[in-house]
This record gives C-alpha cells, structure tokens and sequence, in this order.
C-alpha cells in the first residue's frame, strides 16, 4: 500500500515539509521512488509565475535536443534553476545525468492567442518533447506549465532529497502547494513516468490504490484526448478522468465524483437529480473505478481535492492549522508537520464525500 500526502499553505514552504511528512510513513513505500508536484512558485521562480517552466530529467544529448526543438519553435529561455546535486555514490538512488528546471517566453505569435491557444501549445509540446527523448532513451518531461515543477526520481526518498539538497533550509524551491508520494508504481514496470503524482494542463493527481478497472478506464479515455497517453500506471485514468470532466466537459467538480464512483441504482432513485445521475452513470460507466482507492487531486486555481473509492478501503486523513492544511494517508505524518493543531479538528473522510480545500482554506465536505 502506497503513501500520499499533499500541503496547502498560505505561506510559500520547502519541500522539506512534505518530505517530513511522508518520511514518518516509512512502511507505506519500499524505497522505489520519491515524485512531487509544486504549485505557486517562490523563490527561484517568484518573478516568473506568468511563464511556462520545464521540468525534465535526461541525459546531455537530451538537453542539446530540446534545445534545437525550442530554438526552432520560437521559445525563449528566460531563467534556469540546475540543482546543486550531492554526488555520493553510498546514495541509494537512480540519478539522470541532467535535471532542467527552466521558463521560457511563448513564441512571438502565442502572445496574442487566446489562453486556449496557449494551453494546447503548452500541452503539445510537452508531447512532441516526450517523444523526441523517448526515441533514443534521452529521458524524460514530466510537466511544462505556468508555475508548476515536477520532480521525480527511483530510489529511497531520504537519498533523494539528500541529493538534492532538499534537506537545506536554504533550498531554493518553495511553493504554497505540495503533492507528493513516496513510492514508485510497483505493479508495473519502475519507471519515472509512473510515479505519481501526475499532471496534465494544469491538473494534478495522486493516488494510494489500485484500480482494477483500468483496462476499461484506458480504452474509453484514450479516443476522448490527445493528452491521454502513456497509462504507465493505472491511477493516471483517475487524472484523465478530473482532466476530462472540469477541462474537456467543463462540469462542476461534483461530476467527477459521481462518474468515478456512482451511487447504487437503487439510491439514484431517490434523489432530486436522478434523470441526471443516471445519465452520467449510463453514457460514462466505463470511467467508473473499482478496487481500494483514494486520491488527492490539485486544480489549475490551487483548488484541493481528496476522495475514496466507493468502499473507503485506503485511509486518509486531513488536519489544519490556521495557515496550513495537511492530507495525508497516515496521521503520524501530519503529527510530524502540524503537532500543534487541534486534533479535534481532523477530518477523516468517508467513501461517499468529496473534500475540497480552497486557497483560503476553507474546507467543504460535499456528500453524493
């Protein structure tokens, strides 16, 4: 069983703090890998929200060819964080010889198009990026988007943040956003594309689980978007899924629960919206999940979510302080970040409740 966790703070934090927070919850992951997403960027990237940032992993021939790329297709590089890495090979991880953090200015012509125009050069090339490193194995592009940075790596998390410098109160990389997890996608091949969390236009997820529908998930989603591609682990169809319904469909997030994990016939019956929910449960039954499952996602907006497969077979608990909210799958995690909260206060989630979390942390428990 995996581990996931996420702060949302309304001060800027180092991913120290999430690493405390995880870190605690050492029998939940096998030292396979450590992945994070950070949104609303300080720090390094303070004066550059508005612009898009790479963030890669790869070898030096896979810098020079992303260089050529972005060259060609008008992209202008405006700064650059290359962290000062650790190099110690007693290190229990699997380092690239490369990692990039870097924003760029849109092409010329882009910066008069529409935010639409914007997102879908954002997203293409990001995969035309993928490619071109996948065909000789040059490495990997986890996300390019307006403050947003990924990292991810195969190995023991403590050694990864060590190699990092994550450890470091003077760690560069600061945000109000952090989703992490500490572990690799183990019922598939180890690979850095499957570690959560995954992100997409904007959207970010991770989940603790497993899904056995995913092969139905998949089929279904792979014809709705070009974005929907790789499924190097099952739980990306839970991102497709919150990708197509508030992206694509543009619905109000509720949709996403109800099409995840839909009510029994027999309970549909007697709700006021009933024609609705078995609309979304008869024309979109192949997004359903099965299999124990819960999943904390983050939106473009900084919005929060967390919610359970329809059994509630994974934990999942939330604790707040006035300036910091914390998810996390264990409780001795948000001990660890927030032991002077008010423990009376948590909130443990059940399996028919969607959670969101508001940039002024503000808390809802909708229940389907």
């Amino acid at each position: 069983m995996c581990r996931i966790g996420a702060i949302k703070s309304t001060v800027p934090v180092k991913p120290k703090l999430a690493l405390k927070l995880m870190l605690p919850q050492q029998e939940g992951h096998d030292s396979s890998g450590f992945a994070m997403v950070m949104q609303d960027l300080y720090g390094v990237f303070a004066d550059s929200k508005e612009k898009p940032l790479l963030s890669m992993a790869c070898t030096a021939r896979g810098v020079q060819r992303i260089n050529e790329y972005m060259d060609r297709h008008g992209f202008v590089q405006l700064a650059q964080w290359v962290p000062d890495v650790v190099h110690d090979q007693a290190l229990a991880l699997q380092a690239m010889p490369r990692y990039v953090f870097r924003t760029y200015e849109y092409p010329e012509i882009y910066q008069y198009r529409s935010q639409k125009a914007r997102e879908d050069l954002l997203l293409d090339t990001r995969l035309a990026l993928r490619a071109l490193l996948a065909e000789e194995d040059d490495g990997y592009v986890y996300s390019f988007w307006p403050d947003v940075l990924t990292l991810k790596e195969i190995g023991d998390p403590a050694a990864i943040a060590t190699y990092f410098r994550l450890w470091d109160d003077d760690c560069r990389l600061v945000a109000k956003n952090i989703v992490v997890q500490c572990r690799q996608n183990t019922n598939y091949a180890i690979v850095r594309y499957a570690a959560h969390p995954f992100f997409l236009q904007g959207y970010t997820l991770c989940a603790n689980g497993e899904n056995t529908f995913f092969t139905k998930n998949r089929e279904f989603q792979i014809p709705l978007h070009r974005g929907y591609m790789g499924f190097e682990s099952d739980s990306q169809t839970l991102l497709y899924s919150l990708h197509y319904v508030l992206h694509e469909r543009q619905w109000p997030i509720q949709y996403f629960k109800h099409i995840i994990t839909p009510l029994p016939y027999e309970e549909i019956q007697h709700k006021n919206d009933a024609p609705l929910l078995m609309l979304l449960r008869e024309t979109l039954a192949n997004l359903e999940i099965n299999g124990p499952n819960t999943l904390i996602g983050m939106l473009p907006d900084g919005t929060m979510i967390n919610c359970c497969d329809a059994k509630k077979l994974r934990p999942i608990v939330i604790g707040k302080t006035p300036s910091c909210v914390v998810i996390s799958s264990e409780v001795c995690g948000i001990n660890a970040v927030i032991p002077q909260r008010d423990v009376g206060t948590d909130i443990y989630p059940t399996e028919r409740e969607l959670i969101t979390i508001t940039n002024d942390l503000e808390i809802t428990r909708w229940k389907q």
